[in-house]
């Protein structure tokens, strides 16, 4: 990641489901090419903690001294919503990456009681190549999500999904007044694409970025992530940033 300097914005990048913040590093050079925005990635315990408690934790690391952007992955979505909804002092506006505010997929929520038995440990290669990655599953990018989901405690990963599955911040999300954005996915195989329509309902005037990716966008497609993030930020008034 970047060091920050008072001189840019700030991205703050919350991670998606491995936690670690291990995967952006793809975006985070193809950004530092593309404009001067700094970025600061925050990890999360490698403990099986819901939203609530990653919320307090992600408050406390917040940047104190200067305006800043969050951006929230996939997982970090409805983290997104509650600061959103309360915003720290210094936040101006919330991008959403192939994200979601409640339970993208309310079908499986009556599973949540079984995922005791989802082996994480042995799931595999294929099965999330498939659903993260594909029609981009480059050797080198199955490389990267190997090496991070390997950090990861599988006890972790079942109580991530099972959050997630029992998640619903869209009213919080809804109460919010800063800008956003959504990346969403053409290929996204775990977000639906509708997903996307909840969002602009709830957050009027909320900007769409379509990109060809799969649910992995930033690691798949840094650059056009990159460009659309760029513009977004540059984009807020300079009362925003100056604030």
């Amino acid at each position: 990641m970047t060091t920050p300097t008072h001189a840019s914005p700030l991205l703050v990048l919350l991670p998606g489901m491995d936690g670690t913040a291990r995967l952006f590093d793809r975006f985070d050079a193809a950004l530092r090419a593309q404009a001067a925005i700094d970025t600061l990635a925050i990890a999360y315990p490698a403990a099986p903690l819901d939203y609530a408690a990653l919320e307090a934790f992600v408050r406390e690391r917040l940047p104190q001294d200067r305006p800043f952007v969050v951006l929230a992955e996939s997982f970090s979505g409805p983290l997104g919503a509650a600061l959103r909804a309360d915003p720290p002092p210094g936040m101006r506006a919330l991008i959403l990456c192939c994200s979601f505010v409640r339970n993208p997929r309310p079908m499986l929520a009556p599973l949540r009681h079984l995922l005791g038995l989802v082996p994480f440990g042995a799931m595999p290669g294929f099965a999330l190549r498939h659903a993260l990655l594909a029609p981009c599953a480059t050797p080198q990018l199955q490389a990267e999500l190997a090496a991070a989901l390997a950090q990861v405690p599988p006890s972790v990963l079942r109580q991530r999904l099972r959050t997630v599955l029992e998640s619903d911040a869209s009213h919080s999300f809804a109460r919010g007044s800063l800008p956003v954005l959504y990346l969403r996915a053409r290929h996204d195989r775990l977000v639906p694409p509708a997903n996307a329509l909840q969002i602009l309902r709830q957050a009027p005037g909320a900007q769409l970025a379509d990109i060809a990716a799969p649910h992995m966008l930033l690691q798949a497609a840094p650059e056009a992530a990159a460009v659309a993030v760029a513009a977004f930020v540059n984009g807020l008034s300079a009362a925003q940033v100056s604030a």
